[in-house]
């Protein structure tokens, strides 16, 4: 007599999603509440869903399952969890994610999901954030989405912005993302050379970023603009512009009179003596101006 055969066979994965979607914040059968956001709205949801889905909430919810009569302080296994620091809607994108393996965003909320997503360990969620954002990233959001990769280490996604800054420099300097840039970060992007932008416009971006970001961190402006500053291409300027730029100096003190002093070496001797290579670069926005055949190190 022949052996018995097994096999798992899979059903119809969209309904299966579809009736589980049908549980999120669904207080029937429910057995943990949450209280979410400054409005303290309830969210329903199933301890087996979020444990077997979740470490993070494993960890959480292990913590309530230790709660006895003996611990009196501790919390109940049933909640409620409370959740002051994140939004409502972006904690339902989360459960939604855990119970259904899909998501639903919008521009508002994609990046504090992305925040979660690192949060909880939820690396298929990051990915999904990810994708979201790159494919609907806008002038106004990309130095957030910009400052949310670096510190969320997402490489790719912080390749993607810079190559969107690249090509709408002008644009960007102007917004209030670009303004609540970290000074790593935009020193990082002051490194690229293909920033659509004039030097002469990209001094004053960063000296508006500068003034911004003195009086957020309480700190003098020179402080805060030190690792910017080194990334300005001086060099690039007319001598009239450097006058100028010069003569405003001497109301902030942005820039170290010793890099001022290196651009204008760089005139003197008509080529970017004492300055690193990288500074002598036009960029792609960079107008033209004659004395910059003098600083290509291969002009003889």
């Amino acid at each position: 007599m022949a052996g018995a055969c097994s096999a798992r066979l899979q059903g119809e994965a969209a309904a299966f999603t579809a009736a589980l979607r049908t549980l999120v914040n669904n207080p029937q059968f429910s057995d943990v509440t949450f209280v979410v956001g400054r409005e303290q709205q309830k969210v329903f949801a199933h301890r087996c869903v979020l444990a077997c889905r979740c470490q993070a909430f494993q960890g959480m919810l292990g913590q309530g399952l230790a709660g006895s009569e003996d611990s009196p302080g501790s919390i109940p296994p049933q909640g409620p969890f409370i959740l002051g620091n994140v939004q409502p809607e972006v904690f339902l994108a989360v459960i939604e994610f855990l119970y259904t393996n899909s998501v639903t965003l919008n521009s508002h909320i994609a990046l504090e999901v992305l925040t979660s997503s690192v949060e909880y360990g939820l690396q298929d969620l990051c990915k999904l954030c990810v994708k979201f954002i790159k494919d609907t990233l806008s002038v106004e959001q990309v130095c957030e989405a910009l400052q949310a990769a670096v510190t969320y280490g997402q490489a790719d996604l912080q390749q993607h912005c810079l190559a969107f800054i690249e090509g709408c420099t002008t644009a960007v300097v102007r917004t209030q993302g670009f303004h609540e840039l970290s000074d790593v970060v935009l020193a990082w992007v002051l490194r690229s050379d293909r920033l659509a932008v004039d030097e002469l416009d990209l001094v004053q971006a960063v000296r508006e970023w500068a003034h911004v970001s003195s009086a957020v961190l309480e700190r003098p402006v020179p402080e805060v603009a030190a690792l910017p500053v080194r990334e300005l291409r001086l060099p690039l300027l007319a001598p009239s512009e450097l006058a100028t730029l010069e003569s405003h100096n001497q109301r902030d003190l942005l820039i170290p009179v010793e890099s001022i002093a290196a651009a204008w070496r760089s005139h003197a001797l008509r080529k970017g003596s004492g300055v690193p290579c990288r500074l002598c670069r036009p960029r792609r926005g960079t107008r033209p101006r004659d004395h910059h055949r003098y600083l290509d190190p291969h002009a003889k």
